[in-house]
């Protein structure tokens, strides 16, 4: 198999997959980041989302190809102590009940907030429209990324 060279949560790294093996499967076979999580398989749900490069993809349909040369941010190098403010919000406003879709939720939020620090719910609600929450938290999910954008989540875009 051909070996590709990833930056991923600011660490060089090297994995030997297929080149359409999509990044989700080398984030969480490979190289063992499990915070990414598989939910649809389709990039209909979101829970595979993580930032090539500072923009939110899903990871389950973008090949490894995709992300040679490039940066991947995952969940787990969002922050290192987890004490991103959209991580923080998230807690704060107590968003999770099952989990699965927080960290593709997450990504996308801050993903948002990098590029616009004051979003509107319609700007909230335009970014997060690819993205399913199975248990309704979609409320505090919203209270969540507008707090984040109060206490400055746009000036900690995370290991871009």
């Amino acid at each position: 198999m051909p070996e590709y060279k990833l930056t991923v949560n600011g660490k060089p790294m090297t994995v030997d997959v297929s080149p359409n093996t999509p990044i989700l499967w080398v984030l969480r076979d490979s190289l063992n980041m499990t915070g990414t999580k598989f939910g649809c398989g389709m990039a209909q749900c979101g829970a595979c989302t993580v930032h090539l490069n500072g923009q939110p993809i899903r990871g389950c349909v973008t090949p490894v190809t995709a992300a040679v040369g490039k940066k991947i941010t995952t969940i787990e190098g969002l922050s290192a102590a987890s004490n991103h403010p959209v991580q923080q919000a998230w807690i704060a406003e107590q968003v999770p009940q099952c989990g699965y879709c927080q960290s593709g939720m997450i990504m996308t939020a801050s993903a948002l907030l990098a590029k616009k620090a004051n979003p509107t719910e319609a700007d909230i609600d335009q970014a997060l429209s690819g993205h399913i929450c199975r248990c309704g938290t979609y409320p505090r999910i919203k209270k969540a990324i507008l707090r984040a954008a109060k206490t400055g989540a746009a000036s900690t875009g995370g290991a871009e």
